[in-house]
């Protein structure tokens, strides 16, 4: 018997993936909708894979002290290569035990063709997220998205299966750019507030505007600098959107509307957010539960394309 078929009689493995399937339903507001499209073993799967990558990001946002956060992401990258050592038999698989979400994505990686090594890349940005990087142009905005998102995207497609690797690839980079970007948008007053800025220092500079706060945590520039700062970055993304959708053609259809569902709802909140830049500087906005799965149902319908 190989390590790959003892992992899949263990009652340990199923366990595994029922944590993470928990950690998608508690955790994952907006990509579990799509998540929950796919079918039963590719779910299993992505959940894994988002389990993961959220341990990480919940790491690089933690209240500790930096050093004690970079030790627990180093530590993050020593049990990627305890799962990689495992499935390329260097290691005993007894070596996951105590660790669900491991043992779920080391049977998630013998199934299908998953780059584990994409998570180096997010650990990576998660990295800056702690040392307060800051970004002078869009070129180095970019890099940080691609880093922590565009790498989500990758992972999904050893997942999804897909026609044309390299353009694959490339398309849901993009579309991961799009997500990051509208994820900075929405989070953008919460993240002044914690004294990180991710908009580029160019775009603030062109658009008269430093996002500094009060003693009540309203920004000091003045609204109709911010609007505009804002819609401005929304159609950034709204380009970013147009390019990654371009990736749906090439998937089945359950990745597709998995994509389709993941997409529709950012869209959705990007929009919302341009429409009124207000809502996005005042609080964290989001959409309301039966909005999300309108979009969801559309997408496996094939509507939301």
């Amino acid at each position: 018997m190989t390590v790959s078929e003892a992992y899949r009689q263990s009652a340990r493995v199923s366990e595994a993936y029922q944590h993470c399937e928990r950690v998608v339903r508690d955790e994952a507001r907006n990509f579990g909708y799509g998540i929950r499209l796919m079918p039963t073993p590719k779910r299993r799967a992505m959940s894994a894979i988002y389990a993961f990558a959220r341990g990480v990001d919940d790491i690089g946002d933690g209240p500790e002290p930096a050093c004690v956060r970079l030790d627990l992401l180093d530590r993050s990258r020593q049990r990627l290569t305890t799962v990689q050592d495992v499935l390329w038999r260097r290691a005993d698989p007894r070596a996951l035990e105590g660790h669900p979400v491991l043992t779920a994505l080391a049977d998630a990686a013998d199934r299908y063709p998953i780059p584990l090594d994409a998570f180096a890349e997010l650990i990576d940005g998660c990295e800056s997220d702690v040392r307060g990087a800051s970004y002078e142009t869009f070129d180095d905005l970019l890099r940080y998205c691609q880093q922590v998102a565009g790498t989500v995207g990758r992972l999904s497609l050893g997942v999804f299966g897909y026609d044309g690797r390299q353009r694959a690839e490339g398309l849901a980079d993009s579309l991961g750019v799009a997500f990051q970007l509208t994820n900075i948008l929405r989070d953008v007053r919460d993240d002044a507030l914690a004294g990180r800025v991710y908009l580029p220092t160019e775009d603030l500079v062109k658009f008269g505007c430093t996002l500094r706060q009060d003693e009540t945590g309203d920004f000091v520039d003045p609204p109709w600098r911010l609007h505009d700062l804002v819609r401005f970055q929304a159609e950034r993304a709204r380009a970013w959107y147009a390019e990654g959708l371009r990736l749906l053609p090439l998937l089945d259809r359950r990745s597709a509307a998995c994509t389709a569902a993941m997409a529709g709802i950012y869209r959705r909140l990007l929009e919302r957010i341009a429409e009124r830049p207000s809502l996005a500087l005042d609080s964290r906005i989001s959409l309301p539960t039966w909005q999300k799965a309108v979009v969801a149902a559309r997408a496996l319908t094939g509507v939301e394309r």
